[in-house]
């Protein structure tokens, strides 16, 4: 028996060797700078407690990042969830140049994220941007997107569920697939419509995958920075600016790690809080079903 088990760990090594090296090891190391002044430059640091994490906490930068991670975060997963169902349920029934629609709903989700935020700049440009002159065919007036505190969100939100609708549509065209068809059947002759069958078989059959997406989608908004720092650098006026970018502000401009680490303490439990939050929630939600 032990022979059997030190074989199995000799063969998992490689991966806990790296799962050591790489996470476990820079987490511990986060976690104690997250307990010092250092400023990243000078080899000397003092030990300043939980100063860090009381400083952050009565922060505004601190509290209107958490504002606009929470709004973001909002204004992202359920119109990608919503949109990404959408999609999945018209491309269910396969027709003509179905496959093609779902590769171009997909591509952007492939794109690098810098190609097609600086793209995307472009659009928003106020006075020769596509995003204005669409507004003005509509008849409503422009806009000022990114270089306007009350838009600059709601342009890097937009941007984002673009890119996130085609991942979400594939996971939700597989779920969809698994469905049995005889359940529609014999919902069918027991009188139901398809409102009625959507919402009493497909959406339960259906809600490990929305839950699953839920947490992931969760975990990506509160990690969100390519398209900020893209974009927006956090502006106007630091209305973009979420929690990971503050933390970014914090090191690597500001120079002040350990504040900047207690800030990704902060993530951090603020992620496995929600992951073990939704994760119970999906399993109450799935036995009741």
């Amino acid at each position: 028996m032990k022979k059997e088990t030190m074989k199995r760990f000799w063969m998992m090594s490689p991966f806990l060797a790296t799962l050591g090296l790489f996470w476990i090891i820079p987490l511990i190391l986060g976690l104690l700078i997250s307990f010092t002044d250092w400023d990243y430059i000078s080899p000397n640091f003092n030990w300043v407690g939980l100063y860090n994490y009381r400083d952050i906490v009565t922060d505004p930068d601190f509290t209107g990042a958490l504002v606009n991670t929470v709004v973001f975060g909002v204004g992202t997963i359920l119109p990608t969830i919503a949109l990404g169902l959408g999609f999945a349920i018209l491309f269910k029934n396969k027709f003509k140049g179905s496959r093609l629609y779902q590769m171009a709903i997909f591509s952007p989700w492939i794109t690098p994220a810098v190609a097609v935020a600086l793209v995307w700049s472009w659009i928003y440009e106020p006075d020769r941007g596509y995003g204005n002159f669409l507004l003005e065919f509509l008849g409503l007036e422009p806009i000022g997107w990114l270089h306007s505190s009350d838009t600059a969100m709601l342009g890097i939100i937009i941007f984002t569920v673009w890119k996130s609708v085609g991942w979400t549509m594939l996971f939700y065209i597989g779920a969809l697939e698994r469905v049995p068809v005889s359940a529609y059947e014999a919902a069918t002759l027991d009188g139901c419509n398809a409102w009625q069958r959507f919402y009493h078989i497909t959406l339960p059959l259906i809600s490990p995958t929305t839950y699953f997406l839920m947490i992931i989608n969760l975990i990506q908004t509160i990690q969100v920075y390519d398209q900020i720092q893209i974009m927006t650098q956090g502006g106007p006026g630091g209305s973009t600016t979420t929690l990971l970018y503050l933390y970014y502000e914090k090191a690597f401009q500001n120079f002040q790690m350990g504040s900047a680490n207690a800030v990704a303490v902060v993530i951090l439990v603020i992620i496995l809080g929600l992951s073990v939050l939704s994760t119970r929630v999906s399993q109450r939600f799935v036995h009741y079903e």
